[in-house]
């Protein structure tokens, strides 16, 4: 007899079922990993539109803060003896006055339009109403600038309306 060692024949493993399974699996995690990089792309642009609102938040208070200054400056520039005018000191403060503007319009600020202007209750504050011949809201004085940063009111332009 002869003694031959049989060993039982071993199935062979299904290659296609295991390619399949692995390509299914392999689609399953690029999918996922797609959506992760999606969400971080979501997450960093909306930091980063916050970033921008709180720094134009920061600017607009800061600006806020400064208009008190400006105000005052400009209204001394007003008073301004005839007979000073033309002296070294007046004209220091006009260059000041002048830098703060250049400051401002750099830092995207910009004064909000008033004398001729219609009314508009978005940019304008009505302290008085005078009566004219027409039906159209148009101002007609301004007693304190107002400013803005793009669309957004920094401080309301406090102003006289007349019926023009």
């Amino acid at each position: 007899m002869t003694d031959k060692k049989h060993t039982p024949k071993q199935p062979q493993p299904d290659y296609a079922q295991i390619a399949e399974e692995l390509a299914a699996e392999n689609a399953t995690l690029t999918e996922a990993l797609q959506r992760e990089r999606a969400d971080a792309v979501n997450i960093r642009r909306q930091h980063e539109a916050q970033m921008a609102n709180v720094r134009s938040s920061v600017k607009a208070s800061v600006v806020a803060e400064l208009l008190p200054v400006i105000d005052n400056f400009e209204r001394a520039l007003k008073h301004v003896p005839v007979e000073l005018a033309k002296d070294q000191y007046v004209k220091g403060i006009q260059g000041i006055v002048k830098q703060f503007e250049q400051t401002l319009t750099h830092l995207g600020v910009e004064r909000i339009k008033t004398v001729g202007e219609p009314f508009d209750p978005e940019l304008h504050e009505a302290v008085s109403m005078e009566q004219g011949d027409g039906d159209q809201e148009v101002v007609s004085e301004e007693l304190q600038p107002g400013y803005k940063i793009g669309d957004d009111v920094i401080r309301h332009a406090m102003v006289r309306v007349t019926h023009a």
